[in-house]
């Protein structure tokens, strides 16, 4: 504390020596000399009264002492920056005094007053309040380094040599006081980074809750016994369930805790200096010297991990961490650390390790793309397989939906089902075009599945994608074979209906010829029969209508065309096949008849195709009646609802029927009871029918022969999605 010049000041009046005093009233002396010990007495025992206290206690308890012992008109105490990290002001005031001041005005005041060092500065008089005061500083350490003490009295010579002698014993027992204070402070301080220290380890090692909880007792209790005993912070390092130590700035150790040495089995002499390191694994030492090497020249914390050998000749793994401590100049004093066995962490990562080497080699055996996403849909992991199809880092497959991994016309599609599964984690089941690391893009289904926890939310997916390119284009290729084949069985079938051909055109034609000549006769009639000739003219255009319709119906069901659904009549189209047939039924000696229900409603669906199914339907019911003669030839055509929102039609005949055996095998491709059939119309119908979302199925009558029928949905909606599937069937049938 500083204090300049200033004010009304003048030194202090020459006083008698005390031996003189002594000699004028001896008895007045003895009482004073008496009334000193005294007080001596009292400010000694000041330290069984503060002890324990805070700064502030001590400073309070010291001024409430000394104002009345020393009939003081004030005392002040100011305690610096530098020794409780917050500056403490504290004023006394005699209650018969007038002065009225604040701390803050005091030391104002006093820094105009002094202005050498508190611990040479001279009693001085000024003038505060009404009168004039002698004011006198006391240094509060030996340098003065904790703050000052400065009491002020209005009697003159004040202070006496036994005042002075007072104050400085007073002054002595603060700073000793404060000094344990702030050494108590600082401990405490210890003590709470060791507490936390504590409870880090605690975390760490679940295993040794008891014994941390009985080090944190023993280390509390050994706090309180360190403030004067170096070696009683030793017992307390050494009741820290953990191997800890200290070094010095140079590297060489000074301390190391009774653990480490029960660890080791090394004395403190083999282990004093550099001793320590022969206690490490010698594989693990000259990395452990290097990074130590670098922490003493850095001056940073780190941590690394080594071997350390136990007392039997077992080495063990430890996480070995160092912190420096430094001085108020930052200079470092000493490096604290700990070794914390970690072995049992290491072997269970050297486990989980195995256990991650073991699943990636399952990966790996997988006949498949496998990858493992994130909740969110990131690749976290994959197998050899994608790697090598893809040849790029699981990183930098990450960004998988904007690296062109995805064909672009796919990309949208996969997009939205992955949100869909995200959203609702639900499987992900995705036709879709991968492009290879040589830029071909081939064909895979990708199908995941979600890993979820047991609240039902999401923790991985599973993804295995299976390469169909090669499937693919086989099934094309056996869908165009399928098409041609269908094509050449109907230019087959085209030779069998040419009688049917011929009628069905030879009848309009033939219509035509005579209504011209009729036409023709009664214009030639005197006087011409306009009205007559008029209404064979109709006649003629009718049949010439009637014709092209027969022929129109014949280009379009032998024509190899794109399907293209509509809205229909199903009654229509099995009345036009019919008509079709109805030459072909007759020369099989075949009744035909058709129960058409009236509300049936209309269908939505390829009409040359269902023309197909019906007509090899129509076709097979009268082959399969060609040896019955000893019944009738019956062929019935039925149509009517099937349930809410589908359409069925039936085709009954009283023919062979079908076997039990041959009842799941009627529909198989290339499967036939006849001499000279493919074995392929049914099959190609129930393609037909399946892609108009429908069924085709065929039971035995309950007499003589059996009924094939088909069920196809009506109106819109029912049939949205086969205009999807509809074009994959193949737009052509056979014979069977």
């Amino acid at each position: 504390m500083n204090f300049a010049d200033g004010g009304l000041v003048e030194a202090a009046r020459p006083r008698l020596p005390d031996m003189a005093r002594q000699n004028e009233d001896p008895e007045q002396e003895t009482k004073g000399l008496q009334r000193c010990i005294n007080d001596l007495l009292s400010v000694l025992s000041l330290s069984a009264i503060w002890q324990g206290g805070e700064p502030a206690q001590i400073v309070q308890i010291l001024l409430d002492v000394l104002l009345p012992m020393l009939s003081l008109d004030f005392a002040y105490v100011r305690l610096n920056e530098a020794f409780g990290g917050m500056p403490v002001e504290i004023l006394r005031i005699a209650e018969d005094c007038k002065l009225n001041l604040s701390p803050e005005e005091l030391r104002d005041i006093l820094d105009s007053l002094f202005s050498a060092d508190a611990q040479s500065l001279p009693r001085i008089r000024s003038r505060l309040g009404t009168g004039e005061t002698s004011i006198f500083p006391v240094p509060l350490g030996i340098q003065g380094e904790i703050g000052v003490l400065v009491v002020g009295s209005n009697r003159l010579g004040f202070p006496q040599k036994t005042e002075s002698l007072l104050l400085s014993v007073a002054a002595s027992q603060a700073s000793t006081g404060l000094q344990e204070a702030r050494f108590r402070s600082q401990q405490r301080r210890i003590a709470e980074e060791l507490d936390q220290r504590v409870a880090q380890r605690t975390s760490e090692h679940a295993a040794a809750n008891e014994e941390l909880r009985k080090a944190r007792a023993a280390l509390q209790t050994a706090l309180d016994e360190i403030r004067k005993s170096e070696a009683k912070l030793r017992q307390v390092i050494d009741a820290i369930p953990t191997l800890a130590w200290c070094n010095l700035p140079d590297g060489s150790n000074e301390f190391l805790n009774k653990g480490w040495h029960e660890y080791t089995g090394l004395s403190p002499e083999q282990s004093h200096g550099w001793g320590w390191t022969v206690a490490f694994h010698a594989d693990d030492l000259p990395p452990l010297m290097d990074r130590w090497q670098k922490m003493l020249v850095s001056g940073k914390s780190d941590e690394i991990e080594a071997r350390l050998r136990r007392h039997d000749g077992v080495y063990r793994w430890f996480l070995i961490r160092a912190q420096a401590f430094r001085d108020d100049s930052g200079k470092i004093v000493r490096w604290y650390g700990t070794s914390t066995d970690i072995e049992d962490r290491k072997r269970g990562e050297e486990a989980l390790h195995d256990r991650e080497q073991s699943l990636q080699l399952i990966l790996d055996g997988i006949a498949g793309l496998v990858a493992i996403m994130s909740a969110t849909g990131e690749v976290e992991a994959a197998n050899r397989q994608v790697l090598d199809y893809f040849r790029r880092s699981v990183e930098a497959m990450k960004g998988w939906s904007t690296n062109a991994a995805v064909h672009p016309d796919d990309l949208p599609r996969v997009i939205s089902a992955w949100t869909h599964s995200i959203e609702t984690a639900s499987p992900y089941d995705v036709d879709h075009r991968l492009r290879r690391a040589d830029g071909v893009y081939r064909w895979f289904h990708a199908r995941g599945l979600p890993l979820c926890d047991g609240e039902g939310r999401v923790l991985r997916w599973y993804v295995l994608l299976t390469d169909i390119d090669d499937r693919r284009r086989v099934e094309q290729e056996l869908r165009n074979a399928q098409s041609e084949l269908a094509t050449v069985t109907r230019v087959m079938a085209m030779g069998q209906l040419t009688a049917s051909i011929a009628h069905e055109v030879n009848q309009p034609l033939s219509g035509i010829v005579i209504n011209a000549s009729t036409c023709l006769r009664m214009l030639d009639a005197n006087p011409p029969n306009v009205e007559g000739a008029r209404e064979t003219a109709r006649r003629t255009i009718r049949d010439g209508h009637r014709a092209s319709d027969v022929i129109t119906r014949l280009r379009t069901l032998y024509s190899k065309k794109e399907p293209a659904l509509e809205s229909m009549d199903l009654n229509e189209v099995a009345r036009e096949v019919t008509a079709l047939s109805s030459t072909e039924i007759q020369k099989h000696g075949v009744t035909l008849r058709q129960e058409f229900a009236d509300d049936l409603p209309p269908a939505r669906g390829d009409r040359i195709q269902l023309q197909q199914v019906i007509l090899n339907l129509l076709r097979n019911a009268a082959e399969a009646m060609n040896t019955i003669d000893n019944r009738p030839r019956e062929l019935l055509v039925r149509t009517e609802r099937d349930g809410g929102n589908q359409v069925r039609l039936s085709v009954k005949d009283s023919g062979v029927g079908f076997t039990p055996e041959a009842a799941d095998k009627i529909f198989q491709a290339f499967y036939t009871t006849k001499t000279d059939g493919m074995g392929i119309g049914l099959s190609i119908s129930r393609s037909i029918i399946e892609a108009h979302q429908g069924r085709l199925w065929a039971t035995p009558n309950d007499g003589p022969g059996s009924t094939f029928s088909f069920s196809i949905p009506c109106g819109q909606e029912e049939v949205a999605d086969a205009e999807i599937h509809v074009g994959r069937a193949d737009p052509s049938i056979g014979a069977a």
